[in-house]
């Protein structure tokens, strides 16, 4: 059985009960790298039996563990192998029947009558029966699409597992965090190239590609993201149009309709939480094909409904498990392009979304619109839709122009959120402001603003303001007029005076302000009591940081803080950080000229980054010294030596990130120091030709990136080192790419 066979069947409502059946030499493509992890993980000795696969719908679970369960190794480990399709009105007892079905010979099963026995048995003595028949076997058990609605422990309360070897595996979009699963396998879409291929193998071989077309076709891919069930129906339709001349592949590449896969999602989409269903509506918000900052997610989301922003993040959490986004880390999240489809067709069914472009083809609505994205291109966008007082959000999109007269502004009295990010904004409309008094977050960042207008100081129930990415915009002193301001992202402002912000008690994140704007005045900065983020900038070797740090301690809920430096000025001496106790992300940017000694460190830091410090004495000793509990540490362009050495225990260090170090060339880690590593990546350090021996020996390793030069990256991929940690975990993976 092929993936373009199996992402199909992953989502068919039907399923035969010899699903796990299949040819072994079909070509299973993208998943090679999974479907060797698997069967290490299957076929090794260790101690944990139950396996989850999981991942959106379509992506392809069902093929990767076909081709696991199909695979000659495994078959030959088992006594008995099953395969149970779990349909969505399977009840426990019913999954249990089937797996003794399969257990049991046709003739046994008719001698004995015992399906009559088990319908007329209870949930407990059906479990009993499945127990007795694999006692003393060594079994593969499979349960494809497992439902989020059933309970896992219940199943596995009638599986014996003293025979050493035996296996569940389990396929579900749901990612479970159920203590019983001993592992977790998460299948990823598609790169561009393996989704080529895809394309190509699902086109009947008489249907030849024009060669002159193919960087058409992989950019018309680029629609599917990268899912095989949405590559598959493109094939589909290519073949159902059977283009023969080049115009008419360019008419068949070009009308492909991604939209009639939809439905397949929807019933998802109906089993979500309640709760967390407008959190996925408000993905339709953003940028198609683009991470979200998850900060930004959580502060529209919330102002939307009307709840707290940690509300916000529970909801965005069961999200993640359900596999309708993807967390790429605490600072970002993603939507699939076709989960992103149907976000826009369930908000402008459920919650009042209405689209406008540049080009036309808009969608007239009849009922009120409550948000409005207007995706503007680099032609003039004459805006001649009447006024909707009804509107909530307003969202910018693409760039360009945007013609709109004063008039346009008069009817938004209740909008609540406006948002230019990435716009190539260069002059706020000041007319409009007079008539947003109700606004709530205002978003410019990254834009060519060169001054804020004055009457922005007049949005009193303003709670986000982000200018950052705005270089030297000038900012009067209006920022302590906004008294409900929570959230103020800027960066290299510029202003006659200091801003005052003694007055924003509610302000709970503040990046950046000045190093002379902090602290000429701190008199009532312990008002600011709430805040929990800080960025400091514009720091250098004069800056008094003994006075900074006397001001921060007052801070009592300050847990994050981002010190950084004036250009290319170095940064001051250090040594008084250590009396932040509360502490417990730590950035610092800029060039230092040393660390702080170990003892001035925030004892319970858990994160710290350096970046552009350009030290010239190994950073490791000092950090390994006192910070007993740092699990997160990033090196960027932090050292210029050649020799960077790990010799004392960091046990707590889960993730570490080594970038843009030009000249090591030697990294050691002492036997045992790193023994909690979970992930490892090397980006830009093309003098580091080998790795550390020790990396064999770290048993929890799941994954190591690097991006170096080819001739490292095959040297790497092809090292004995390599294929001992592939020996010792079956759990790791290597990403190597070459950046040459």
């Amino acid at each position: 059985m092929s993936m373009l066979e199996g992402a199909e069947a992953e989502s068919s409502s039907y399923k035969s009960e010899s699903f796990g059946e299949g040819d072994q030499n079909e070509n299973v493509v993208g998943l090679e790298e999974d479907v060797d992890l698997l069967l290490r993980r299957v076929n090794s000795n260790g101690e944990l039996h139950s396996y989850l696969i999981t991942g959106m719908t379509g992506i392809g679970k069902t093929a990767l563990v076909r081709k696991v369960y199909n695979h000659a190794g495994v078959v030959d480990q088992f006594d008995r192998r099953v395969w149970v399709c779990c349909f969505t009105n399977f009840s426990h007892k019913k999954i249990l029947m089937k797996i003794i079905e399969q257990l049991v010979d046709c003739e046994e099963f008719k001698r004995d009558s015992l399906l009559e026995k088990m319908e007329r048995a209870d949930n407990f003595c059906v479990g009993e029966m499945l127990r007795k028949h694999l006692e003393g076997m060594r079994y593969l058990i499979v349960l494809d699409d497992f439902a989020k609605e059933m309970c896992l422990g219940y199943i596995l309360e009638f599986l014996p597992f003293e025979v050493k070897g035996s296996r569940l595996l389990l396929t579900s979009r749901f990612a479970y965090k159920d203590v019983k699963i001993g592992y977790t396998h998460w299948v990823k879409t598609l790169d561009p190239r393996k989704s080529w291929q895809l394309l190509l193998k699902t086109i009947p071989s008489e249907l030849k590609f024009p060669k002159n077309l193919e960087k058409m076709g992989r950019d018309m891919l680029r629609k599917c993201d990268g899912l095989p069930l949405a590559i598959i129906e493109v094939g589909k339709q290519l073949a159902k149009r059977r283009p023969l001349t080049e115009s008419e592949w360019e008419e068949a590449l070009e009308s492909n309709d991604l939209g009639v896969i939809l439905p397949l999602f929807e019933s998802s989409y109906q089993k979500l939480d309640p709760e967390s269903k407008p959190c996925f509506l408000h993905m339709a918000f953003f940028k198609q094909y683009t991470s979200i900052r998850t900060g930004k997610l959580e502060h529209v989301s919330a102002i939307v409904r009307k709840v707290s922003e940690n509300q916000i993040r529970s909801h965005m959490s069961i999200l993640a498990q359900e596999n309708f986004v993807e967390v790429e880390d605490k600072k970002n999240c993603r939507i699939h392009a076709i989960l992103h489809m149907l976000s826009i067709k369930k908000a402008e069914e459920e919650i009042g979304l209405e689209i406008l472009r540049s080009s036309g083809n808009n969608r007239p609505f009849e009922s009120p619109r409550h948000h409005r994205v207007i995706i503007c291109s680099r032609d003039k966008f004459n805006f001649s839709t009447d006024q909707d007082k009804h509107l909530v959000s307003l969202f910018f999109h693409g760039g360009g122009l945007f013609d709109t007269s004063p008039s346009y502004w008069k009817s938004f009295e209740l909008l609540k959120i406006l948002d230019w990010e990435d716009f190539g904004l260069k002059n706020l409309p000041e007319s409009s402001i007079d008539t947003m008094m109700g606004l709530r977050y205002l978003g410019l960042r990254n834009n060519y603003i060169q001054k804020l207008p004055l009457a922005l100081g007049s949005l009193k129930e303003l709670e986000v303001l982000d200018i950052a990415l705005n270089f030297m915009v000038e900012v009067p002193d209006i920022i302590w007029e906004m008294c409900s301001l929570r959230h103020l992202y800027m960066s290299d402002v510029i202003g006659r005076e200091p801003l005052k912000i003694d007055t924003l008690e509610n302000l709970e994140t503040l990046t950046y302000i000045s190093f002379d704007n902090w602290t000429c005045d701190l008199s009532c900065k312990e008002k600011m009591s709430r805040i929990n983020k800080l960025g400091i900038e514009e720091i250098d070797e004069n800056s008094d940081v003994s006075k900074l740090f006397a001001s921060l301690v007052e801070l009592k809920n300050l847990e994050t803080l981002i010190l950084r430096g004036f250009r290319f000025r170095s940064m001051p001496c250090l040594d008084n950080l250590g009396i932040l106790r509360s502490i417990r992300t730590l950035k610092l940017e800029g060039i230092l000229p040393m660390l702080p000694s170990a003892s001035n460190f925030p004892r319970l830091l858990e994160s710290f980054t350096l970046v552009n410090s350009c030290l010239d004495e190994d950073p490791m000793p000092i950090l390994a010294a006192r910070l007993p509990v740092l699990r997160h540490l990033k090196l960027r362009n932090a050292y210029t030596g050649e020799e960077m050495v790990i010799s004392k225990y960091m046990n707590h260090l889960e993730v570490l990130c080594m970038e843009d170090l030009w000249n090591v060339r030697e990294f050691e880690v002492g036997k045992g120091r790193l023994s909690n590593l979970k992930n490892l990546e090397i980006k830009n350090c093309p003098y580091l030709e080998t790795l550390p021996e020790e990396i064999g020996e770290m048993r929890k390793l799941e994954e190591l990136k690097m991006v170096t030069t080819k001739t490292i990256a095959t040297k790497i991929r092809n090292s004995d080192l390599i294929s001992e940690i592939r020996q010792r975990s079956s759990d790791f993976r290597l990403h190597l790419n070459s950046d040459n």
